[in-house]
């Protein structure tokens, strides 16, 4: 008898914490919306060791924009909630984005799940969460994987990664070569923390998540539904614009707020002044700021305190960029000599 056969106990990989029928029924449960993303591009995807993808043929020297990350900790706010299709949305449009920046269009989209044991239902949920905003951008999930590792994952804890491939004809590449000094800084709503700054913000607000949001009042929101805003595709906002060849450079703001995002598009010699004051701060910033005691130059280091997307255009073309964006445009600041970045309160107001 193998000694992981004693005392009736599961043997082989069941008995070291392993359950490969979770496996097989997550994807039963996973393939119909899988293969609902397909283009005709997909030449082999669900069940291929490699999916197989066809490059479109109406792209003028093409090249390929890669990204991969993650939601981080989102993932322990999305499992207290139950809402797990939700941080799938986020990690496809999170990806998106990242790519969206330099001009690309999405091809295809592998994801990654992973938790010290599989729950096929709340994998279900999650990739199909992941299919529904990748058929929303038009691209294909080609493929992904699911793990179990238990002794790796503390029980409970999900893992999400997701890599995206794109692709932008070279000479329409945005690379930031085009910013001048005195072009301006516009800014688009994010609606919420979008996937990043969450350690933070489950040490200020974790124990609350079903508490009101707003008390007394007659909304209903709770502070999960705050930190579980949708981190948004800006490919509906931005595609207008950058077919039309309006943009200069764009940053997605991610971790590390505007300050260490906005500058890694700038050319050298060129720095941006921002104004703090000019746009809507969602009520979940103070909120984070006020019950973690947290300064305003931490708030500003982690989170993206309400913008989500910044564009850099020329100012001669600010008014045909407001005409083609389908949405509010903030302008929070302009493009100076120098380096970095710079808050300076007001400074739209008076400039």
């Amino acid at each position: 008898m193998s000694r992981l056969e004693k005392d009736g106990a599961r043997t082989g990989y069941a008995a070291a914490g392993v359950d490969l029928r979770a496996s097989d029924d997550a994807l039963l449960a996973i393939s119909d919306a899988v293969r609902s993303t397909y283009t005709p591009n997909v030449l082999a995807g669900l069940g291929a060791f490699g999916g197989l993808f066809a490059m479109p043929d109406d792209v003028e020297a093409p090249v390929l924009v890669a990204s991969t990350d993650g939601v981080g900790t989102k993932t322990m706010i999305a499992t207290a909630l139950g809402r797990f299709g939700d941080v799938g949305r986020d990690l496809v449009n999170h990806c998106l984005n990242d790519i969206l920046v330099q001009g690309a269009r999405p091809l295809f989209f592998l994801d990654y799940v992973a938790s010290s044991r599989l729950d096929p239902e709340q994998v279900a949920a999650v990739v199909h969460g992941i299919a529904r905003a990748c058929r929303d951008a038009g691209m294909a999930l080609l493929g992904g994987e699911t793990a179990e590792m238990p002794g790796v994952y503390a029980a409970g804890e999900l893992d999400l990664v997701g890599t995206i491939v794109g692709v932008v004809s070279r000479p329409r590449i945005i690379d930031g070569s085009r910013v001048r000094a005195g072009d301006v800084v516009l800014g688009l709503a994010s609606g919420g923390l979008q996937t990043n700054g969450f350690s933070l913000a489950r040490l200020a607000l974790g124990r609350r998540l079903f508490e009101p949001m707003h008390p007394g009042g007659a909304l209903g929101e709770t502070i999960g539904d705050a930190l579980m805003a949708p981190h948004r595709s800006f490919a509906p906002a931005l595609r207008p614009l950058l077919d039309a060849g309006l943009v200069h450079a764009a940053a997605h703001v991610t971790g590390g707020g505007l300050g260490g995002n906005v500058p890694r598009v700038l050319p050298e010699g060129l720095g941006v002044v921002i104004d703090p004051d000019a746009w809507r701060r969602p009520a979940i910033f103070d909120l984070i700021a006020r019950e973690g005691e947290i300064d305003e130059g931490e708030m500003r280091t982690v989170f993206n305190l309400g913008v989500g997307m910044v564009l850099i255009v020329a100012a001669e073309d600010e008014a045909r960029v407001r005409e083609r964006c389908p949405e509010t445009l903030w302008r929070i600041g302009w493009v100076e000599a120098g380096a970095g970045l710079r808050f300076e309160p007001g400074a739209t107001s008076r400039a």
